[in-house]
């Protein structure tokens, strides 16, 4: 694979907490423009792994590489203006304010200091068209002004990826997307990943395997904080290494 189309890598990437190893020696090759997920049993290290590669935690050793820089020692933010925006990060969307209102505060948390009230008074106007385009994207527009609050469980999540969509993700992680949802919003936000992922791409941390065979173009399975395989669903999920790490745990497999 010609390194240009490797968005992210990580380089023997480990973290140990007091001397408990959560990962160790992962490393991890993101093609760019595909959807690639992080699966494993629990406790094998995808969180820890996600809050590595955002600078939420601090590595122990190795490296991360975005587009050929490494970015090992960057700071959350200056990782989030180079287009690596998690989910959750600005999913505390605000309850009472209309689901419109979140996405603009996201767009204009987008634009930063570039961004000032006074200069026009039409410059909310664009901001809400912008607004209007990605709740159109995530299927929200008909909820535009309902407070958030009200939306059902599957409807909030899909506004916290409008809002991460209104940052500007050239990869975007998404944390555990489907969890604790019923069969129809399941289906509803796979869609929506599977959608909002073209011209862009995600790295995603997904427990429901269904999800997983429905949509990643590449798989990475963790264990103990390890890789055990990676690969395209197909090869990954007859891996007898990955059936046995999934065996004991299959509820969750399953999920």
């Amino acid at each position: 694979m010609d390194h240009n189309d490797i968005i992210l890598k990580t380089v023997n990437l480990g973290k140990a907490f007091k001397g408990f190893t959560a990962v160790s020696d992962v490393n991890l090759q993101v093609a760019r423009g595909g959807i690639h997920a992080l699966i494993g049993p629990n406790g094998a290290g995808k969180t820890t792994c996600f809050n590595l590669l955002t600078k939420f935690l601090e590595p122990s050793t190795g490296h991360i590489y975005y587009n050929g820089i490494d970015i090992t020692k960057e700071r959350p933010a200056q990782i989030a203006r180079r287009g690596v925006i998690r989910s959750f990060q600005i999913s505390a969307v605000f309850p009472h304010l209309s689901v419109l209102e979140n996405v603009r505060i996201a767009l204009q948390r987008k634009l930063g200091s570039e961004f000032h009230f006074w200069k026009s008074p039409n410059s909310l106007n664009v901001l809400n068209e912008r607004a209007m385009e990605l709740l159109l994207e995530v299927g929200l527009a008909e909820n535009a002004e309902e407070q958030t609050v009200n939306l059902p469980y599957g409807r909030k999540r899909a506004l916290e990826i409008a809002t991460t969509l209104a940052m500007e993700p050239e990869l975007m992680l998404l944390d555990e997307p489907t969890q604790g949802m019923g069969h129809e919003d399941v289906a509803r936000v796979t869609e929506l990943i599977k959608r909002v992922a073209a011209g862009r791409t995600v790295l995603m941390v997904e427990h429901n395997m269904k999800v997983v065979s429905a949509i990643a173009d590449q798989i990475t399975v963790l264990q103990r904080g390890s890789v055990l395989a990676e690969g395209p669903y197909s090869e990954v999920s007859k891996n007898p290494l990955v059936i046995e790490a999934y065996t004991g745990s299959e509820s969750e497999a399953e999920a």
